[in-house]
């Protein structure tokens, strides 16, 4: 229902702070591909804050990985994995398992060199 009022109001950016860390696997991907649905019919800038890896794989273009505190850019990966992206299509959530592993190296060399800052 927010999405629908932020949506009505034709922002040139979303901000989406952690909209989907409450919900099932089921709903969540329900959610996941209505969001891109809908991005597609209404094209806006979208920042979506998570700590989901496998969600930013499939929702963004572009993912920032910000260091421990403070937190600055530690990476930019660009996704280009076609759209609409889904988990339930052999060939996608192979590249998207790929990606996703890649992210969680990018985020662990994070965590490590913001300790070594310290």
């Amino acid at each position: 229902m927010g999405l629908c009022r932020s949506l009505m109001q034709r922002p040139r950016v979303l901000l989406m702070d952690e909209p989907f860390s409450a919900l099932d696997a089921l709903t969540l991907d329900e959610l996941c591909a209505e969001l891109q649905r809908t991005h597609q019919e209404h094209p806006t800038t979208v920042v979506l804050v998570t700590h989901s890896v496998d969600e930013a794989v499939l929702l963004a273009d572009r993912v920032v990985v910000l260091t421990p505190r403070p937190g600055r850019i530690h990476t930019v990966l660009d996704i280009t994995l076609p759209r609409p992206r889904t988990r339930t299509e052999a060939d996608q959530a192979e590249q998207l398992a790929r990606r996703a592993a890649e992210l969680h190296v990018l985020l662990l060399d994070s965590e490590h060199s913001g300790r070594n800052e310290s």
